[in-house]
């Protein structure tokens, strides 16, 4: 896997450019923050060498002047709206955040509220916070908004909102997820600051699209497959265009609300100090890719994955076809097909071959180990300890566990706990493992290589358990499966 991106580079060069931003600000600046700060394993994806918290890092050496805030949407608390990426609310995810960077030696000031409308739950979660010496702010629902700037830009628009008191240069402005009122928090917080004589200033970060890459280069039509569901489009930002004469990359939703933004902040300064969205943009992510081939490249697998990711949620929960449409476009745009991903074809054909569920597993070093479902393991079970000899250096007809060892789980999952299925998940055939290697020295040195899988592909011929999708991702290996279920049980 050839590294693409130099993270060094991207620190040094990001965090220098949201200093510089500052300053032409008076030395007070509200960072919408866009995209994932923990855990970016998109961005690592596409950019191999650009590391998972690589934003985080670059914050972390702007400590002295953050402060954060979180924002979370009340309709979002309202529905007990959940992170798919974790299985976990946006409220509970409100204080996994404080907890995160509050660890990392960052600042969070304050929890904003937005769209308030007097929900009780809104009222519960901010007591909760409140007894935990949380400062909570509350931001109100505005009628017309974002299109009734006159309202908005009153004092019974952004004026009734609760002013958040800052102390710090940088305000980085959060939340737990899209559509949580970040960019109405900042603005809003300009209209205060314009009025208590406060000079501040606005920017927004944004990895994707790479504003300064061609419009259908592989990683923006990757970021578009990520966001298929979103229906976000990648665009040529015409308002930079016109200004500068000079091509650029956004999105649909930033060019579309431009023309209010700037009437925004017409009605708070008298004018807008950004001629387009891309000049709102502080990311320079783009400046930081070294082999763009490499890019390209793992680009074109993120598409392949995410079509499967579209293909089995149409299975798996009904949806309509929608997303899966839209990415088999973009996989026509990048010239690529299922075929492309070495993996996808060795899974395949193996199944067919043997008409069983197989799965398959592509190693840092471009060797390709296949497995099969026996009576013992399922094929992902399987496929984990094939890996793990052929990364050992032990032969693969070598027994890692032993036959008697693996019938007493089968009896207690079937006899005992009441389970259909007697073969051994992933987790289940790891905890073995784990025992055999107290005195077999086979097992031990297996199991030593569990760290070498992070980033490897892997797929296979049926949708997998939940058990077996969770563990291969804390494995930090890029899953995708065929959109065919082992079983039609909905319970």
């Amino acid at each position: 896997m050839k590294i693409g991106f130099d993270n060094e580079k991207y620190l040094k060069m990001q965090s220098e450019h949201i200093k510089e931003r500052i300053g032409q600000f008076g030395d007070k600046l509200y960072l919408e923050f866009g995209g994932k700060l923990f855990d970016d394993y998109h961005a690592s994806r596409v950019l191999p060498g650009f590391a998972p918290d690589s934003k985080l890092q670059m914050l972390m050496q702007l400590a002295d002047y953050a402060e954060i805030i979180i924002v979370i949407s009340a309709a979002d608390i309202e529905k007990n709206k959940i992170r798919g990426d974790l299985g976990i609310t946006y409220d509970v995810d409100v204080l996994r955040l404080r907890d995160e960077f509050q660890e990392k030696g960052l600042y969070v000031g304050s929890v904003v509220i937005t769209h308030y409308a007097g929900q009780n739950s809104a009222d519960q979660f901010k007591a909760k916070l409140e007894k935990k010496n949380i400062k909570v702010y509350l931001h109100y629902t505005i009628e017309g908004y974002p299109a009734n700037v006159p309202l908005i830009v009153s004092e019974n628009g952004y004026g009734k909102n609760d002013y958040i008191e800052t102390t710090h240069p940088l305000v980085v402005v959060t939340a737990p997820g899209p559509g949580s009122g970040k960019m109405a928090t900042c603005l809003s917080q300009l209209y205060h600051d314009n009025l208590r004589g406060i000079k501040a200033g606005y920017a927004k970060f944004e990895t994707f699209p790479i504003w300064n890459i061609p419009l259908k280069h592989p990683i923006n039509l990757a970021y578009e497959a990520a966001t298929a569901d979103l229906n976000d489009v990648n665009m040529i930002d015409p308002f930079h265009l016109e200004a500068y004469g000079v091509t650029t990359v956004n999105y649909n939703r930033d060019i579309e609300i431009f023309p209010v933004l700037n009437a925004i902040f017409e009605g708070i300064y008298g004018e807008n100090p950004y001629k387009s969205p891309t000049d709102m943009g502080v990311n320079m992510a783009g400046n930081c890719i070294i082999d763009d081939e490499a890019c390209c490249q793992a680009s074109r697998m993120e598409i392949i994955r995410r079509y499967y990711s579209a293909l089995n949620k149409v299975v798996r929960d009904g949806v309509p076809e929608t997303e899966v449409y839209k990415i088999e476009l973009l996989m026509k745009q990048a010239k690529i097909t299922t075929d492309d991903r070495h993996v996808t074809t060795a899974a395949r054909t193996r199944a067919e071959a043997l008409g069983v569920p197989t799965a398959a597993i592509e190693l840092p070093d471009g060797h390709i180990i296949t497995s099969k479902t026996s009576d013992f393991l399922g094929a992902s079970a399987a496929l984990l300890l094939n890996a793990l000899k052929y990364l050992a250096g032990i032969d693969h007809d070598t027994k890692l566990i032993k036959p008697e060892a693996i019938e007493p789980i089968q009896d207690l999952k079937v006899r005992y706990l009441g389970g259909r299925n007697p073969r051994l998940h992933t987790d289940e055939v790891l905890i073995a493992l784990s025992l055999a290697a107290c005195t077999d020295g086979n097992a031990r040195l297996s199991l030593e290589q569990l760290p070498r899988l992070k980033g490897c592909q892997v797929h296979t011929s049926v949708m997998l358990s939940e058990v077996d999708i969770k563990m291969y991702k804390r494995l930090g290996v890029d899953l995708t499966s065929e959109p065919v279920m082992t079983s039609r049980r909905h319970y």
